[in-house]
């Protein structure tokens, strides 16, 4: 089989934050009264930004949840069928190749303009939220400071997508592109982002949302 690359979809626009959003990073030069739980920072001049793969992980997560695929030990689902969503769209273990390359390409997210202006002007764009976890059987309070960055902030997203001829003129991955790529971009927005959604954090939404043409793109229901 020789497969062709037709085309490359693209989306663009901007991921804003709702409610906190913390995505760890390193502790290892954390300084004495710094944060124990720090969120990953260009290392250029220390600004938050998302990492393509916490994006792609979530997305791919989600799907796998959706369409039943959720395995019991925990690790990501993976299939030798040339037709597998999960597989064909996100990838699959080295050497695979009955379903071709990884169509998807997730980007890291930096500041926005508006964004980046913020904070080249010396606004804040983090907070240090303090959190206690309670013993139950003492009542002895173990605080634990969480870094995140403050709602409003916005992320440009930039997302590649590879409509590849695998004797089918593309229509699987058409297909996939609609069922998988933005319905996984939905079901993130009905969950959430980075670590501690549960207590509250990583609340995120999809704005302007656009193809390679320019033309608005609407996400689907979760």
């Amino acid at each position: 089989m020789n497969w062709k690359l037709i085309y490359t979809k693209r989306i663009t626009g901007k991921i804003t934050v709702i409610t906190g959003l913390h995505i760890g990073g390193s502790t290892e030069l954390m300084e004495i009264g710094g944060v124990d739980n720090p969120i990953i920072k260009n290392p250029v001049d220390n600004s938050p930004y998302i990492p393509g793969s916490s994006l792609k992980g979530k997305m791919r997560s989600l799907m796998e949840w959706k369409l039943g695929l959720l395995s019991a030990n925990g690790k990501p689902y993976t299939s030798d069928r040339p037709d597998c969503p999960i597989t064909r769209v996100f990838g699959g273990m080295a050497g695979a190749t009955k379903f071709g390359p990884t169509r998807l390409v997730v980007r890291d997210a930096f500041l926005t303009a508006e964004s980046r202006k913020a904070f080249d002007e010396g606004q804040e764009l983090t907070e240090v939220k303090h959190e206690n976890s309670i013993d139950r059987i003492t009542s002895e309070a173990n605080p634990r400071p969480l870094e995140r960055v403050v709602p409003g902030v916005a992320f440009d997203l930039d997302i590649a997508y590879k409509v590849i001829d695998t004797d089918d003129g593309g229509a699987v991955d058409e297909n996939y592109f609609q069922e998988v790529v933005l319905r996984a971009l939905a079901l993130v927005q009905e969950d959430f982002l980075g670590g501690s959604g549960s207590r509250g954090c990583g609340r995120i939404r999809f704005d302007d949302l656009k193809d390679e043409k320019g033309n608005p793109l609407q996400l689907p229901s979760a």
